[in-house]
């Protein structure tokens, strides 16, 4: 235990209960998540620094390095900065995102396939995404608009719909996979009426792809970040309360409906803004929370974690492509699509095994 007296309040260190108290004030801090978001964010760097040099005009770690500090190798400033750097920053911003409103989600249903990609949230905003880019012919500020008023819409529809004396997890689940359903359905209706030219497009960005992204396509994803997750992280705890019951966050002090609502539509705002920058990416946010939640040993959402976790696994793949591929046209959503699928495939057994299937 530590003591310090700063301006007249006393600030005490508790290590061994993970606790930092400044006066009538406590801040309860895991040491071994904390150390885990470290890790994940220079596992993250160290991802994004081997993508921006990975590509036709090959360049060492040590060169991104030299070129971020404006000392590179002649010609290296352009192709670093201008092509590259924002694809790799994308898939951070987009992987952050994404992870967070994974946690969210599983959270708030209790169910680890409550992620926005099964639940129909993340179809919604790829529909309201994909209807601005091939039957308005949208650019950027349109497609972030109307991936965002999909995503709220099927939101919306699916919290109506799941609504009885309150919105239970599973109600959620069942409702959101309905809805799904529905919207993919719209979303091969929407095909049907493009042109060869758009729906080839279209059919790329659907399956998530981090090609060709620019420095507008950071500030949409990172515009995401900006707003929404400060509110998730200012309503962490009674997301933690609200894993216990509604009846028992109640008796605690936090009102059930109003916070999930809160927690919904910062959730959805997450996923919409992530979308909008690459496209839907498959299972990553079902998978980065679950990942998170075996590496830190920690319960509760675990926001952050996950959110890094997400950012890892986005850029990750990114590279991956580009390691296959020799560029980024492959979709980035093609990997994550197999490493989910493997992945889910690995928990399944898992289940078997222990007899719980």
């Amino acid at each position: 235990m530590g003591e310090k007296t700063r301006q007249g309040a006393e600030v005490r260190w508790d290590l061994r209960r993970g606790r930092v108290r400044a006066g009538r004030y406590s801040l309860r801090l895991d040491l071994r998540t904390a150390l885990v978001c470290l890790v994940l964010i220079v596992i993250a760097a160290i991802v994004v620094v081997l993508s921006v040099g990975t590509g036709t005009y090959e360049l060492s770690p040590v060169e991104v390095v030299r070129t971020f500090a404006g000392n590179g190798p002649p010609g290296a400033e352009f192709i670093v900065l201008d092509l590259r750097l924002p694809c790799a920053l994308v898939a951070v911003l987009v992987g952050f995102g994404t992870g967070m409103a994974g946690a969210v989600f599983q959270s708030l249903t209790r169910n680890p396939l409550g992620s926005p990609d099964i639940i129909g949230f993340g179809n919604g905003a790829s529909a309201g995404a994909l209807v601005a880019i091939v039957l308005l012919n949208a650019g950027a500020p349109q497609t972030t608009l109307g991936a965002v008023f999909g995503g709220f819409a099927t939101a919306t529809a699916v919290y109506l719909l799941a609504w009885r004396r309150g919105v239970h997890g599973y109600r959620l689940v069942l409702v959101g996979i309905g809805a799904s359903a529905v919207l993919g359905a719209a979303t091969s209706y929407v095909y049907v009426r493009a042109d060869i030219g758009k729906a080839a497009q279209a059919a790329s960005w659907m399956i998530g792809s981090l090609n060709a992204r620019g420095w507008v396509d950071v500030r949409i994803a990172a515009l995401g970040l900006l707003v929404c997750v400060p509110v998730v992280l200012g309503y962490a705890r009674r997301l933690t309360l609200l894993e216990m019951g509604d009846d028992t966050a109640g008796a605690l002090g936090v009102p059930p409906e109003r916070s999930r609502l809160v927690l919904l539509s910062a959730g959805t705002g997450l996923t919409a803004m992530a979308v909008a920058a690459a496209g839907p990416i498959p299972f990553l946010a079902m998978a980065a929370p679950q990942l998170a939640r075996r590496v830190t040993r920690a319960p509760g959402p675990n926001v952050l974690p996950a959110a890094w976790m997400g950012a890892v696994l986005a850029s990750t793949a990114d590279l991956v492509t580009q390691r296959v591929t020799g560029s980024a046209l492959m979709p980035v959503g093609v990997v994550t699509g197999i490493g989910g699928g493997l992945y889910l495939a690995w928990l399944l057994m898992g289940e078997r095994r222990a007899h719980r299937l």
